[in-house]
């Protein structure tokens, strides 16, 4: 069997080289010597694999010199593709990724890409990389696949086997090799795409249509508050009738839904359409943050509370629940946007590190204390640990001399026992 390259041991490319490694010889490559280092004393810091899954992957091996990979055959790309500053795909580390397969690359190569993409990213940014680092003709000397991720971090039902798996290949051969490829460890089964294209597209409106239904209910939350009715008691309503959809309001982060649509906003930007609809619901999502943070602003100066001398607890940083997974945060805009009322904001989560946080927004982690109490709280991540929270121990946490505003941005607990407790209650 051929041996793989799983290039990129992230949330996504780590699952992968450990299914893999289960039953054939797989590389682990990553850039980061740290990560690689502790791989192979059997840590992962995103808590997707134990330690013994780790072990369990008997032919897996991990590196991060370039030179180890020129042993391999089949390169599988799993880097990210986030978005800069004005919201546009940044190509880089996928550049980056195809620089150094392309070093490495032999006649009879498949190169397969993972990472989120607009429709047609592999064969007009990708290959063209892989040409001119290897010196080798595509679809003569090597060839590509694209089979989208599907990993849902933290999530420990829903996992890498257990999904079915969208696969293509740039021939018809390619394209049942990669197919088979994937069958050898999927369990749920494989969709062959007819093209990379159909493929890239299948992955980039899954979330964009994921990020348009929550807009449509966040978008709802807001028409409710003005006419005063409770948004989770309305969807529960609805939701009585059988085709009814069940999603909840809230900030949409993370590597994917919060990115995903700008990819393929860019590609339509780019052959001369504007589009309307899937912008619309990244407005509307991008300005949660803020609509949440101004919620709980406006209800504390009800209360009397002095804004630009209080202090708020905020209960999570995590981009979703119970998983270490930072990335796309917009409880970070949460904060940021409090701190513009001259709010001193205490963060507390027991799933980030500490580290990463500061590296990548500026915020020390700290802890909400009943002896170091906050005028107000927000629980903006639905950890396992605040859920079993009573409302008379989130009370506890705050000024004994204050109405504090509770900022249920999860829709955890019963409302009207937060009110009985004290609260007055903000939500989506």
């Amino acid at each position: 069997m051929k041996k793989i390259a799983i290039i990129g041991l992230g949330y996504v490319g780590l699952p992968l080289a450990v299914e893999f490694g289960k039953n054939r010889s797989v590389l682990g490559f990553d850039i980061n010597a740290k990560r690689v280092a502790d791989l192979q004393s059997g840590y992962d810091h995103t808590l997707e694999c134990t330690s013994e899954q780790l072990k369990d992957s008997v032919h897996l091996g991990y590196s991060d010199s370039v030179d180890d990979l020129g042993q391999c055959e089949i390169f599988i790309i799993t880097v990210p593709t986030p978005v800069d500053q004005a919201n546009r795909p940044d190509m880089t580390p996928l550049v980056k990724a195809s620089e150094t397969v392309g070093k490495v690359l032999k006649p009879g190569d498949i190169v397969i890409y993972e990472s989120t993409v607009y429709p047609g990213a592999t064969e007009e940014v990708c290959v063209p990389v892989l040409e001119k680092f290897s010196g080798l003709k595509f679809n003569r000397d090597f060839y590509c696949g694209y089979s989208p991720e599907r990993i849902n971090p933290g999530d420990k039902i829903n996992t890498l086997t257990t999904i079915k798996k969208i696969t293509s290949g740039s021939t018809p051969q390619v394209a049942d090799e990669v197919d088979s490829l994937y069958r050898s460890i999927i369990k749920a089964g494989t969709w062959k795409a007819s093209s990379l294209k159909v493929a890239e597209a299948a992955k980039v409106i899954e979330n964009s249509q994921r990020d348009l239904n929550i807009a449509f209910v966040n978008e709802l939350s807001v028409i409710f508050e003005r006419i005063g009715i409770d948004t989770l008691e309305v969807l529960e309503a609805a939701g009585s009738k059988w085709n009814f959809l069940p999603f909840r309001p809230g900030m949409v982060g993370g590597h994917c839904i919060g990115v995903d649509p700008y990819y393929l906003t860019h590609k339509a930007e780019e052959l001369g359409y504007h589009p309307e609809v899937i912008l619309a619901g990244r407005r509307i999502n991008d300005d949660m943050a803020r609509y949440a943070a101004r919620g709980i602003v406006k209800r504390m100066l009800q209360n009397g509370i002095d804004v630009a001398r209080s202090k708020v607890g905020v209960m999570g940083i995590t981009f979703k629940e119970n998983c270490p997974d930072i990335r796309n945060s917009k409880v970070a805009d949460l904060v940021k946007e409090l701190q513009l009322w001259g709010v001193t904001v205490v963060v507390s989560d027991p799933w980030a590190n500490a580290n990463e946080v500061m590296q990548e927004y500026g915020i020390a982690l700290g802890q909400i204390t009943n002896t170091d109490q906050v005028d107000s709280l927000v629980v903006a991540v639905g950890h396992k640990e605040f859920r079993v929270l009573t409302p008379q121990v989130l009370r506890s946490n705050c000024n004994e001399l204050v109405q504090p505003v509770l900022g249920d941005l999860k829709s955890l607990y019963d409302r009207h026992a937060l009110a009985d407790a004290g609260f007055t209650v903000f939500r989506f």
